[in-house]
């Protein structure tokens, strides 16, 4: 059986400095049109997982809070770092599950994510498709989450004692940071909603 109750933590960054690589990735669209698709099916998935309680938005971006809030996510202030926002989060909700996954995998497939936060029974990690970075950091209840994200997280995580989960999850470990990456997540079925 699945664990319920997770309080899953998406961190977004304000749209002027989200996703710099990606601007001018898809002709005629306005980059942070694009930021804001990969945000919303980022969240819609995660609010379908089996487990996930709730869906809290780590932002202090408006335009994020305007376009994020008809999907009923709660919304936590960003704290200055991205660390620093997610420890924040993450203590607000102290004694629950708490998870974090990037706002960024606009692929995701409800189920990956549910099986991985399944897999946590101690505080655990999933990397992303290269294996440097970190797409999903879970702290199971009595756990602390103590984010180490920023470059080589993967390994950040691992050193801190994290379990590493090596899931075959394509479409959870699919994040976007380049338009390779974007093209691959449209490969594994992402129809971005450009409206």
């Amino acid at each position: 059986m699945l664990p319920v109750g997770w309080s899953l933590l998406v961190p977004l960054k304000a749209l002027p400095r989200a996703k710099t690589r990606l601007r001018g990735a898809l002709a005629g669209v306005g980059h942070e049109r694009l930021v804001v698709a990969l945000a919303l099916s980022t969240v819609r998935a995660a609010q379908r997982a089996e487990g996930v309680a709730e869906v809290v938005v780590v932002t202090g971006d408006e335009r994020l809070r305007r376009e994020l809030t008809p999907l009923g996510v709660r919304f936590a202030d960003d704290a200055g770092s991205l660390n620093d926002s997610l420890v924040a989060a993450a203590e607000a909700r102290a004694g629950l599950p708490v998870a974090a996954l990037t706002g960024d995998v606009p692929a995701l497939r409800p189920v990956e994510l549910a099986e991985a936060l399944a897999l946590a029974e101690v505080r655990s990690f999933v990397p992303d498709l290269p294996g440097d970075g970190t797409v999903l950091l879970a702290a199971p209840a009595g756990a602390t989450l103590r984010p180490l994200f920023g470059p080589d997280s993967a390994a950040a995580h691992a050193r801190s004692g994290a379990n590493r989960l090596d899931g075959l999850w394509p479409t959870l470990r699919r994040d976007v940071d380049t338009p390779a990456d974007l093209a691959d997540a449209v490969d594994l079925g992402w129809i971005p909603d450009l409206s």
